[in-house]
């Protein structure tokens, strides 16, 4: 039936092209953010998954940080370490050298002064951010974070390690104003068989072979405990780095897993928008072929 009033062709070539309108909207707006799913409305299950691991790549970013500053810390501690270690190596050699007869050990002692001045300096100068691990209070815990995780409940943490600070692992210990002792620690408390400690004992032409031997005891002991906390500060820092790249891989998973959830794949979204134009031209032509059936009716009049 051909009607004046109601022109049901037109109306179904204008429901189609908006309809298709709407597609290409969508499409573009696709191409133009390369995301399919850019809000809630476009995809409530995938848009709250994304949102969230979103959240959590960001905190595990935050941890990448951290670590970093723990790795620094710890490095930190383990190269004052490190380099007292070597100090107390050569204090060793100037005590054996001391045994030797005729040698004048108030020389050997003014070189072994020096070093000994050196490992307070090295103690002092192992400071990260204000934070000493080698010349601390005793008792003091220290911690680096490890890492994030979120539990299967959907609760988050967040992971350290603590470090207890006490004689077996600090070279000196300092009192609550920050000043050193030199009678604590590793090489400030006296040894058991010279009742002297690394940092302050003397030796001169008087000191004899059995007092020498002792006094290389404590210091074979001392290093034995310096090497022993030395471990367990390149124990903690493999493992920050293994946690790092734990952390940076975690990472790259997580950003390609939400990709996948709501980056618009280019290659379909041009595709689509190809076959959208031509559909819209195809409906603006049907559109038009629909309006001109009134005129073809006003024909029949004439």
């Amino acid at each position: 039936m051909a009607s004046i009033l109601t022109n049901s062709s037109a109306m179904s070539a204008l429901s189609t092209l908006r309809s298709i309108a709407s597609s290409m909207e969508s499409t573009q707006n696709s191409i133009s953010t390369g995301m399919k799913v850019s809000k809630a409305s476009d995809n409530a299950a995938y848009w709250s998954i994304s949102t969230t691991m979103k959240s959590d790549n960001m905190a595990l970013s935050a941890v990448t940080d951290a670590l970093g500053v723990g790795a620094a810390k710890v490095d930190t501690a383990y190269a004052g370490m490190e380099s007292a270690i070597d100090v107390v190596k050569e204090i060793k050699a100037k005590l054996v050298a001391a045994q030797e007869q005729g040698v004048d050990k108030e020389k050997i002692q003014e070189e072994i002064t020096q070093l000994q001045e050196q490992l307070l300096s090295v103690a002092e100068s192992a400071a990260f951010n204000g934070q000493n691990w080698l010349a601390n209070e005793d008792g003091t815990e220290v911690s680096v974070i490890t890492g994030f995780v979120r539990a299967s409940d959907n609760t988050v943490s967040v992971k350290s390690t603590t470090v207890t600070l006490d004689d077996t692992n600090m070279l000196f210990q300092t009192a609550a104003d920050g000043t050193i002792t030199a009678t604590t620690g590793i090489l400030g408390t006296a040894g058991t068989a010279s009742t002297q400690s690394v940092y302050a004992f003397t030796i001169d032409n008087d000191t004899d072979a059995t007092a020498l031997g002792n006094l290389l005891t404590d210091v074979e002991t001392a290093l034995t405990s310096m090497t022993s906390a030395a471990a367990k500060l390149g124990s903690i820092s493999s493992r920050i780095e293994l946690q790092t790249d734990f952390s940076q891989k975690l990472s790259d998973a997580i950003e390609k897993g939400v990709g996948r959830l709501i980056d618009a794949d280019m290659n379909e979204e041009s595709t689509r928008l190809k076959a959208l134009q031509t559909q819209q031209q195809l409906a603006i032509q049907a559109l038009s072929i629909a309006n001109s059936d009134s005129q073809n009716i006003l024909s029949l009049f004439r």
